[in-house]
């Protein structure tokens, strides 16, 4: 089927043997060089055998560079066939292809792959695929947390039926106190005041207001309901354990990543042995969704991971790296400055200038999971001492919390991809000459102000 007419001038061919398959849930349309086949678009099907087929045909037209587009995961299968068959692949996101010739599965296939051909197109990140395995895990996990959380819902329904407010008096209904409360319940005990008995000592609310919180109606049919949702919670928990030990397992499999300075050449053109991989400081206790391993540390392992401890990062809990670890891998080369990196997090202002007027300065609208971790990291930093605390509380008074968020995530970010690339150790002292000059502008300010009233400013130092 011959290209679309275009209006404007042909563009240089740069990549001659590029294919164009635009990916369907039912179909795929795949396009080639019209002069490798007499018909160059052709429709398969989405089996497995019709992927070895695409293949199959593309090694036929001599094709060495495929363009996927696609939405949803509809392109993953196909995309691990086609790597597997050592061709260059290029997933491209569908909002750069908003201008289609004729709005068919034919012309996207066929603008893909001259678009393609003309190198016009840029491929997403992908990290590599041990790495896209622990994602998958982990974003399985997170699935796996967030049904749990359905079913604790599920239960403070059924309590609050019976009219039993234990989950208004302690913080956590699956916690130690709350656990044991509801199975006694559901072994038949009433009595408020031996339920209460079951109390940790570090619960807050007193027994009797625990005695008070356990008269009720118990009635069956809610019994019943706190019962199943009960066996589901735990349901899950177990299913989370289980997702924890394959985790570690994958992770596992990666080599280790010397410190920086232990390959170094020593005299004689000797290398340095690599030292042990030990995290600067034990894992922060984290909250009850946290990664639990058997056999490693949570902070040991992601310092044999990466060559450094990032969660000295303030903000940065041991779950946040390993979530950013699945998202980004430990290659970021196909960023080449910190700058390409925020960008593609959506992270910095994307400029839209015309005639010399910049009309909008807002971020693009991204959807990443790296991202968020960033965003949520940042957003824990509102009562922290140090430099970066002080940073986000700063922002949010010139720009409000959303933006105060969003400076925050991005400096972090900038942070993680010096970290990462360079392998240096996290230093908080280096934010002290930032803070100097801070402390400088805002000393000048007063002074200023104080001229402006006839005032004199004088150190606490000087004053007797």
């Amino acid at each position: 089927m011959a290209r679309p007419k275009k209006t404007t001038a042909a563009l240089p061919v740069l990549n001659a043997d590029a294919a164009g398959i635009d990916v369907g849930a039912d179909e795929l349309f795949v396009a080639v060089p019209e002069d490798r086949d007499p018909q160059p678009v052709r429709k398969f099907g989405t089996f497995t055998a019709d992927l070895h087929a695409i293949a199959g045909w593309l090694k036929q037209c001599r094709v060495r560079t495929v363009a996927l587009e696609s939405t949803g995961v509809y392109w993953i299968p196909l995309y691990q066939v086609l790597e597997a068959q050592g061709f260059n692949v290029c997933l491209v996101n569908a909002r750069h292809l908003h201008s289609v010739p004729g709005k068919t599965d034919v012309a996207d296939c066929q603008w893909l792959q001259y678009l393609h051909a003309c190198g016009l197109l840029q491929a997403s990140f992908r990290p590599e695929q041990a790495v896209c395995a622990v994602r998958s895990l982990l974003r399985h996990r997170d699935n796996l947390i967030r049904y749990a959380s359905g079913h604790i819902q599920q239960m403070q329904k059924a309590l609050t039926q019976m009219n039993l407010r234990l989950h208004n008096v302690i913080s956590d209904i699956t916690g130690k106190t709350g656990l044991a409360i509801l199975d006694s319940i559901l072994a038949g005990e009433r009595d408020p005041a031996v339920l209460a008995e079951l109390r940790d000592s570090r619960i807050k609310a007193s027994k009797e207001t625990i005695i008070k919180s356990l008269e009720g109606d118990y009635r069956s049919e809610h019994l019943f309901a706190l019962r199943q949702s009960l066996s589901a919670y735990r349901t899950y928990q177990s299913m989370i354990a289980e997702c924890d030990v394959e985790i570690e397992k994958m992770l596992s499999a990666f080599d280790t990543r010397p410190p920086r300075g232990s390959e170094e050449s020593a005299a004689g053109g000797v290398a340095k042995p690599a030292q042990p991989a030990k995290p600067a400081k034990p894992a922060k206790p984290e909250g009850g969704n946290a990664l639990r391993f058997e056999r490693t540390d949570l902070a040991a392992e992601l310092y044999r991971l990466y060559g450094t401890d990032l969660t000295l990062v303030p903000s940065f809990g041991a779950l946040t790296v390993y979530q950013l670890f699945s998202e980004l891998g430990r290659d970021l080369s196909a960023f080449q400055s910190d700058k390409r990196f925020c960008s593609w997090l959506g992270l910095c202002p994307d400029n839209k200038i015309s005639g010399g007027k910049t009309l909008s300065s807002r971020t693009k609208r991204v959807t990443s999971r790296a991202a968020r971790s960033f965003r949520m990291a940042a957003q824990s930093l509102y009562k922290s001492e140090c430099y970066l605390g002080h940073y986000y509380r700063r922002m949010s008074a010139k720009l409000g919390k959303p933006g105060a968020i969003t400076a925050t995530a991005h400096k972090l970010a900038r942070i993680y991809y010096h970290l990462v690339t360079t392998g240096e150790s996290y230093d908080e002292g280096i934010f002290a000459q930032e803070h100097e000059r801070q402390r400088n502008r805002a000393e000048y300010r007063l002074r200023k102000q104080a001229a402006r009233l006839g005032l004199d400013v004088v150190p606490r130092s000087s004053v007797t």
